[in-house]
This record gives C-alpha cells, sequence and structure tokens, in this order.
C-alpha cells in the first residue's frame, strides 16, 4: 500500500523491521537500509536500471535478505513544493512496487539529498569515479535517514 502521509505511513510499520530507502532514477536506484531499531541508515548499493521486472526482482531479493518492514521512496519535489515529471515516474514506479509487494511504501521529500550526499562526498575526498558510483545509494541513505529522524520524532512525540 502507498502512503502519502508520512504520520500514517510510519504508523502501520512493522516494530524492529528494517526500513529501506530509495532514490529512483532515470539509470539507477539508490538502495540504503534501516537497522531494525530504525537509527541509522547505511548506503548499500546501486541497482542498474534494466527492465521493471528485474529491477524489482533484485530490490525484492534485497528487501528479503535485510528483513525490511517498508519502503521510504524518495520524492524528487521541485524547489518551490511542486511536482514535476520525475515525481510523477516516481509514482509510477511505487504503483508500480505496490502491486508486486505487500510492503508498505511511503515518500519522503528528497529535494537536497543529492546535494548532500555530493557534498559528503567530496568532504571525504572521494574521487570523481567513486562518487559516481555512489552517489545514489548515499543520497538514499540521506533520504532514509530523514525519514527515520522523522519517525523518532513522531514517537517521542
Amino acid at each position: 500500500m502507498i502512503y502519502d502521509d508520512f504520520e500514517e505511513f510510519a504508523s502501520v510499520l512493522p516494530g524492529f523491521s528494517a526500513l529501506a530507502g530509495l532514490d529512483f532514477g532515470d539509470k539507477t536506484v539508490g538502495v540504503a537500509i534501516s537497522d531494525r531499531m530504525g537509527t541509522v541508515a547505511t548506503p548499500l548499493e546501486t541497482i542498474r536500471r534494466k527492465k521493471f521486472t528485474l529491477d524489482a526482482e533484485r530490490l525484492f531479493e534485497i528487501t528479503a535478505k535485510r528483513e525490511v518492514g517498508g519502503l521510504v521512496l524518495g520524492l524528487p519535489r521541485n524547489m518551490d513544493g511542486s511536482e514535476g515529471p520525475r515525481c510523477q515516474k516516481t509514482r509510477a514506479f511505487a504503483r508500480n512496487l505496490s502491486r508486486l509487494t505487500e510492503l508498505p511504501i511511503g515518500f519522503w521529500d528528497e529535494r537536497l539529498s543529492t546535494v548532500a550526499a555530493e557534498r559528503a562526498l567530496l568532504e571525504a575526498d572521494t574521487s570523481r569515479k567513486r562518487r559516481a558510483e555512489v552517489i545514489d545509494h548515499v543520497a538514499a541513505s540521506y533520504i532514509l535517514q530523514g525519514a527515520l529522524d522523522r519517525m523518532r520524532h513522531l514517537k517521542n512525540g
């Protein structure tokens, strides 16, 4: 099921299960995973997009192996908060995924996540070639960490 309301998404997640954060792009899907306590997001891998069925298959291999309880999909809103063509593609990807899984899918505003990931990689003196290899799953970890922080805030009132 897809949840536009993040608080509703957070309320249906099973306890003590990992979450997967996804940075969906035209050529890749960055994947990050949280710990079971929902405190730390870790970059995992970048799936090179081929066909939806193959991409979904790899994603579900990861979610099964890591015992993931929900998916957080970065929603690339425009800087003014509006939704453009990239948001439509992301929502279509979420709809297609939701037909294949029972995992709840929530959206997280990903504005500036890639910028933050790029900055962190530059500060770590990562080579240009290596940045290109890891930027998507590092961005996914920024998306997921933002969602985890929000969920912790919701729990603590």
